[in-house]
């Protein structure tokens, strides 16, 4: 490692600073830790992620029709299969996230996100499922699934999804 020198005597109160900003800007040396890859998985490693990979433990996506936060009969089916889940999962805690398609504006798309998900979290309570155990967060048209400019693809994106915050 080679050491900086500072001509005069105002540069060098400065030293620390430089210091400072060059670690951050370059990083840090011998401060990360790397985990072990022989390292074993989790006991429940099928509640780690989000419905949306299907590494949710079982929970699943609900999907929306075009402009819409109404729960269809399929969507309640999926719902009532993810409160069975989660009841039976009783330390785990969820966010529902809305999603929207990449048409409309973006304002208008977090507000429609945020009812989706409201709708979806609201379903969940007055199946027996704890408000405690439920946040929810939009992400309008920000999240997509398929870029595409289909129909098909326009139908994956417009959905709420679950993601394990906590087991």
């Amino acid at each position: 490692m080679s050491t900086l020198t500072f001509p005069t005597p105002s540069l060098r109160r400065w030293a620390p600073i430089f210091a400072v900003v060059a670690m951050f800007a370059f990083g840090s040396t011998g401060c990360s830790k790397k985990v072990a890859e022989t390292e074993a998985p989790a006991a429940d490693d099928a509640m780690l992620g989000d419905s949306d990979s299907g590494k949710a433990g079982g929970l699943q996506t609900v999907n929306f029709a075009y402009d819409s936060f109404v729960l269809d009969e399929s969507s309640k089916s999926i719902l009532k299969a993810n409160a069975d889940i989660l009841k039976d999962k009783a330390s785990v805690k969820v966010q529902v996230e809305g999603h929207c398609d990449q048409r409309g504006g973006t304002q208008y798309n977090i507000a429609l996100g945020e009812k989706r998900a409201n709708v979806v979290r609201n379903y969940l309570v007055d199946l027996g499922i704890a408000e405690d155990r439920l946040s929810t967060i939009s992400y309008g048209k920000d999240r997509l699934l398929e870029d595409a400019e289909t129909e098909a693809a326009y139908a994956r994106n417009r959905r709420a999804n679950f993601v394990i915050t906590s087991r």
